[in-house]
């Protein structure tokens, strides 16, 4: 069974840093993509940052600059290190298997706020 844990949230002054991690299990991980992406209430998830089974990643362009997205193929874990927030980045935060249909986790709370 597919899973995709999120952790790391939590509350954060605007220019704050935090750093999210996804634990990841029931797949072949170092042959798949992992994204994270974001969700604001009554809106659609947001892909923030995608990295792929060579490593290389992609970028939403609000957030490029100020995130870095990462992967661990030992410990199949993604994570996701952002900087420089500001209050429009407070949203749920999830990992996710782009390209599959596979059913979205708890997701992990940012709140960006002074």
């Amino acid at each position: 069974q597919v899973q995709l844990v999120e952790s790391g949230g939590g509350l954060v002054q605007p220019g704050g840093s935090l750093r999210l991690s996804c634990a990841t299990s029931g797949f072949n991980f170092e042959f798949d993509s992992v994204a994270w992406y974001r969700q604001v209430s009554g809106k659609p998830h947001e892909l923030v940052a995608q990295i792929d089974a060579r490593h290389s990643t992609h970028y939403a362009p609000s957030m490029k600059g100020r995130v870095t997205i990462s992967r661990d193929n030992v410990g199949n874990t993604v994570a996701l290190q952002m900087n420089s927030l500001k209050v429009d980045d407070t949203a749920v935060y999830y990992c996710h298997r782009p390209f599959y249909n596979d059913p979205w986790g708890q997701g992990t709370q940012v709140t960006v706020s002074s």
